[in-house]
């Protein structure tokens, strides 16, 4: 390795000992292995005694200079040299031009101090600057007397100046406190939080006393500030932007405690407070003192626009024309107090439980502290929401109870126990509201009910408002069924007695009608919204709806019951209309008489048969199409008493009318001390005979007036016990002379050929039993006679015999 070849940089000379490399590997080398004229040139004057001390200098030649010629070596180190002499020569130099300059300052000083020395020892006692020292105190004096003013002044102005100074550079803390209180009356609430973050951040720690005390009325002003920021949000009423606003300055401004919580509990308790007033309100404009029931919030303004649509869908009441559809004018004045209430509080509970519910959804995501809802340091503060959520669910859970125990203490005070009528209920009202405002009041609740499951309310906190709309359901099924025996009960005093075409008046068709538009009003209620049950659900509603079904039956079998039977003094004052256009009836002219208790027996006769026909099917056909249970039983019972009704009825008419005519043929039969046994020969039907048809054909033009249907019925029953009482006689007889026997052969065969179409098996063995307690005719003028004279009874008595002529395919009952 050639040590000598080191590398040549001018610009660098070789360092000095104190920053050259030691030896790095500690290694000793010897002086021999340099060459000794090498070393000399390069370190005059240390080659004799070249040590390991010395080592480090040519390990750094040889390090960093290792490819550097020696010459080149040689002029690096007389640069060196040269450099060191200049700046040894120049300090040298000055030193030595200003040195007798030096010398003659020394000796002027000590010349004046000592004649200093002599003249203080001779001439002045004490030091001898003593005198020097009083002239310049003298002068100092004068100078203080005459400039003393100016150097106050300008003390106090440099004073100023500093505290200017200060002012300037701190002025936003100095103006805070002010500008925080300015600031808060006009409400820039932002503008406040930023002002104090940025005084916290520079002056929130400071140790300057004066810096400390204008912080500390910044503190106060703050503090004052998140006392009025709290007292604003637990403030009622408010509404949620305002909320939300005041829960993130009170989070900015770091309010201690969980303001969003204290603000939904005061949402709660305003809520409550709310529903119970508007109870008393209504309770006191009810007992005549009005006014009282405004509360602060009106619901028609404060309830969202989309829940006020969902509430306008409201099915109108309509039954009859005692309500109109939709709400007029004077929907409200007609609208009762209970029904009212109702309708406003429903809409007082979709004015604060929407924004209450949405306060505290953006409780639990965060976005009430803040506007992206990040996680942020004020998110930290809402860990506790699931300790939260229970006591929010028992909140909902209270303003859903309370809703409903209002309303059943306003509609159905019963289920309400005694211990919360006080607080519920103390409407004292003495009429049951009618089922149309009752369906109107489920149909409202029902739309309440949508629009709080919109906001995604869960349902188990809903499903007291589900019992409630069941409850009220079944409620207005019992009243309106109620309500509909009552009416019932009026339908006797609404019967006209017109008669129609088919016999009947328009009872039946009203009884129906009433029957279906009460099940037509309860259409809505009986139906099933999503997550509805049944009505008919429970046995005991069922079985309750059915006895009232059955009772609505009764109630009218027993008005037509009292209408068959003709009051006292109604004689002048009931008229029976008789419908012309029948080409069936006869007569050419409207005729009004007064309705004798026959006739408005058959009337009532001839609606029972229609109602039993028709009426009663098609009425239970309604009850199946609405779902009615036990329409069976209800049928079942209903045409049981209609069958004993009519049974009754028709056996009061038949004794009515029969009687009279049984009862007059005994006193015919033997009028003028006639004698079976010892008669003249028959000349023809006597006219007790002849008197008994003609009762019977005013029975019959009576029946036929009213309803051709009863006449077969009500015929075949006169002519039983005509021929009934036409046999007893016969056979009471001892015994008939010839003449005797065929007289009465000819008039019972009269009888029976005149009524043939009306006879029965039981007449017709009456009629039988009859000819067998007669002789039997001997020859066959007797039988020629016999016919003889009946053809010329037919013949005399054509005209009245004709509406015995008229056959009929059916018989009725009997």
């Amino acid at each position: 390795m050639n040590y000598y070849d080191m590398r040549t940089d001018r610009n660098k000379g070789i360092p000095p000992l104190s920053l050259r490399p030691a030896n790095p590997l500690g290694i000793e080398i010897e002086k021999s292995k340099f060459p000794q004229k090498d070393l000399e040139m390069l370190f005059p004057g240390m080659s004799a005694d070249f040590t390991s001390e010395n080592f480090s200098a040519a390990w750094y030649l040889i390090e960093n200079h290792s490819t550097t010629s020696f010459e080149q070596l040689k002029m690096a180190v007389t640069n060196l040299k040269r450099q060191a002499n200049k700046k040894s020569e120049g300090s040298l130099a000055c030193v030595k031009g200003g040195l007798s300059t030096f010398f003659e300052a020394q000796d002027a000083l000590s010349a004046i101090h000592q004649k200093l020395e002599a003249d203080g020892t001779e001439k002045v006692e004490g030091s001898m600057t003593q005198k020097l020292e009083n002239v310049l105190n003298r002068a100092s004096n004068t100078a203080d007397t005459l400039f003393q003013e100016v150097l106050g002044r300008k003390d106090k102005a440099d004073s100023t100046r500093n505290a200017l100074n200060v002012l300037q550079r701190f002025k936003f803390l100095f103006n805070l406190p002010l500008n925080i209180e300015r600031n808060i009356q006009k409400g820039d609430y932002d503008v406040v939080i930023n002002d104090y973050e940025k005084a916290k951040s520079l002056f929130g720690k400071t140790e300057v006393q004066v810096f400390k005390k204008y912080y500390t009325e910044v503190e106060t002003r703050i503090e004052a500030l998140r006392e009025l920021l709290l007292d604003k949000l637990l403030e009622t009423p408010s509404t949620l932007h305002d909320q939300k606003r005041y829960i993130r300055y009170l989070a900015d401004l770091h309010a201690p405690g969980d303001p969003a919580w204290q603000c939904i509990g005061a949402q709660h308790r305003w809520i409550l407070q709310l529903m119970h007033s508007c109870k008393e309100g209504y309770i006191q404009d009810l007992k005549g003192t009005p006014g009282l029931h405004s509360p602060v919030v009106d619901p028609d303004n404060d309830v969202p626009p989309s829940m006020l649509g969902h509430l306008s869908q409201t099915a109108s009441l309509k039954r009859g024309s005692s309500f109109q559809s939709g709400r007029t004018d004077t929907w409200r004045y007609k609208c009762p107090h209970r029904v009212a209430f109702v309708e406003k509080l429903t809409k007082l509970v979709l004015s604060q439980l929407p924004n209450f519910w949405k306060l505290w959804i953006s409780y639990v995501n965060g976005s009430l502290f803040s506007e992206t809802a990040e996680k942020s340091s004020h998110i930290e503060r809402s860990k506790n929401v699931r300790q939260r959520q229970n006591d929010f669910k028992k909140m909902i859970q209270e303003i859903m109870h309370c809703l409903v125990k209002l309303i059943r203490g306003a509609l159905l005070p019963l289920s309400i126990p005694e211990g919360g009528m006080r607080q519920y209920g103390g409407w004292e009202v003495k009429s049951e509201l009618d089922g149309q405002w009752l369906a109107h009041v489920i149909q409202t609740i029902r739309l309440t009910y949508e629009s709080l499951t919109a906001l995604e309310i869960p349902n188990d906190m809903l499903q007291t408002i589900q019992d409630l709309i069941l409850d009220l359901r079944v409620h207005c099924v019992m009243v309106t069924l109620q309500h509909t025996a009552e009416e019932v009960k009026r339908l006797a005093g609404k019967e006209d007695w017109i008669v129609g075409n088919e016999g009947l008046t328009s009872l039946p068709y009203q009884f129906e009608q009433c029957i279906v538009h009460s099940l037509q009003s309860l259409k809505g209620v009986l139906d099933c919204k999503p997550g509805e049950a049944s009505v008919f659900q429970q046995p005991k509603t069922q079985e309750e709806v059915c006895q009232l079904s059955i009772n609505i039956m009764q109630i009218f079998i027993y008005c037509l019951e009292q209408l068959s039977i003709k009051p006292d003094g109604d004689g002048d004052t009931t008229h029976l209309s008789i419908d012309v256009s029948s080409p069936d009836l006869f007569g050419s002219i409207h005729e009004d008489f007064s309705l004798t208790s026959e006739q408005q027996l058959l009337i009532v006769l001839s609606n029972c048969c229609y109602l039993e026909r028709h009426t009663f099917l098609n009425i239970a056909e309604h009850f199946e199409k609405h779902n009615f249970q036990g329409i069976e039983k209800i049928t079942q019972v209903s045409m049981t008493l209609l069958k004993d009704l009519d049974h009754r009825l028709f056996e009061n008419y038949i004794e009515l009318k029969a009687d009279p005519i049984v009862g007059s043929l005994e006193p015919g039969i033997y009028a003028g001390y006639f004698d079976w046994k010892d008669c003249l020969p028959p000349t023809g039907v006597r006219n007790y005979l002849k008197e008994a048809l003609v009762n019977i054909i005013a029975v019959h033009a009576e029946v036929f007036t009213i309803s051709k249907e009863l006449v077969p019925r009500v015929l075949t029953k006169v002519v039983e016990a005509v021929s009934e009482e036409l046999s007893r006689l016969m056979q009471c007889v001892s015994s008939f002379s010839k003449n005797g026997a065929l007289q009465a052969r000819l008039e019972i065969c009269a009888l029976r050929d005149t009524v043939a179409v009306h006879l029965t098996p039981e007449s017709k063995s009456s009629f039988k039993q009859a000819l067998e307690a007669l002789p039997q005719l001997s020859s066959g003028a007797d039988k020629k006679l016999l016919e003889e004279l009946l053809n010329k009874f037919k013949s005399s008595m054509h005209l009245q015999l004709t509406c015995f002529q008229a056959t009929s395919s059916t018989m009725t009952k009997t």
